[in-house]
């Protein structure tokens, strides 16, 4: 019988080696690489939703960032989005405005609605002064008696004061831009009356079909016509109108006639004065044709049209 309490107690320790299938790591790794798929693939559908002119732009942008910054364009910052439903609402299948888009059109329909109303008002003021000189030359025993020969309407560019010669009542000098002394007193109230607005005016002169006779050579109906309408307008000043009102002062010769069925008629013989809408003062300004394209009978110009008997007379 062995003695068991003299016998060495052996102690075995295994030593447990974790294996590469049951760690971690593997995940992140593999993480990793789906994220970068997911990146790859989301870059080929941007790509190949993209206009050729936006990869060019962001094209630029990688190659030179600074340029871009600086020049502007498809490629720094376009917030135009390629994505359908873009917008607050999700739920939405097409694209959605813009906050910015909704506050252009605010402004937009503000801003046309703001036109429309000083359109009005100036159009309001123009009835009014046509009104008031109406009833300037009906008070007057000095200027009622000429009131066949002042002719008023309101025509596309505004109110169209013209001052017409009778044939036994002519407004200035043949052939001369010598004034009447009827036709200085007219002037000279009407420019009154003018200096009550803020618009701006503009004056023409007209002349008959027949050719000039006398003078110094070179002298026509062009020189004739643009003279009346200076002196005319040297008489509206000293009536009181500010010089600074008269915006365009030109001598039409015949080539407007007022009756063109007779050429010769002593009513082709005018001065034409218009105060002006703002429309047409920015037009002129601005050097440009008409303001509009409708070519209405209103916005032909000054005596192109024959009025009716009666017709844009005062009284």
């Amino acid at each position: 019988m062995s003695d068991d309490s003299t016998r060495p107690i052996i102690i075995k320790r295994k030593k447990v080696i974790a294996g590469g299938a049951h760690g971690g790591a593997w995940k992140i790794a593999y993480a990793d690489f789906v994220t970068a798929m997911m990146a790859f693939f989301l870059l080929m559908w941007l790509l190949g939703s993209t206009a050729k002119g936006d990869l060019a732009g962001i094209a630029d942008h990688f190659q030179n960032p600074m340029k871009v910054a600086m020049s502007g364009g498809d490629g720094a910052g376009d917030a135009t989005s390629i994505l359908k439903g873009g917008g607050k609402d999700l739920t939405r299948q097409s694209g959605q405005v813009k906050k910015g888009d909704v506050e252009a059109k605010k402004t937009t329909s503000f801003s046309k609605e703001a036109q429309a109303e000083f359109r009005r008002k100036e159009q309001e003021r123009l009835e009014t002064l046509k009104a008031d000189i109406e009833k300037m030359i009906e008070q007057s025993p000095q200027l009622a008696q000429f009131k066949k020969q002042m002719l008023l309407d309101i025509t596309s560019e505004g109110l169209r004061i013209q001052i017409v010669d009778e044939q036994n009542r002519p407004m200035f000098d043949s052939g001369g831009a010598e004034l009447k002394p009827y036709t200085r007193d007219i002037l000279r109230q009407i420019g009154k009356a003018l200096n009550d607005v803020k618009n701006r005016i503009s004056l023409a002169g007209h002349t008959d079909a027949a050719g000039f006779v006398g003078g110094s050579q070179g002298f026509t109906n062009w020189e004739l016509s643009s003279n009346r309408a200076n002196a005319s307008r040297r008489e509206l000043v000293a009536g009181g109108m500010d010089d600074s009102k008269v915006l365009r002062v030109v001598g039409l010769a015949s080539t407007v006639l007022f009756d063109k069925n007779d050429p010769l008629g002593s009513v082709n013989r005018r001065i034409s004065i218009v105060v002006l809408n703002q429309k047409t003062e920015d037009a002129i300004l601005q050097e440009e044709g008409p303001a509009s394209d409708e070519a209405d009978e209103e916005s032909l110009p000054d005596g192109l049209k024959l009025p009716g008997v009666g017709k844009g007379t005062a009284g």
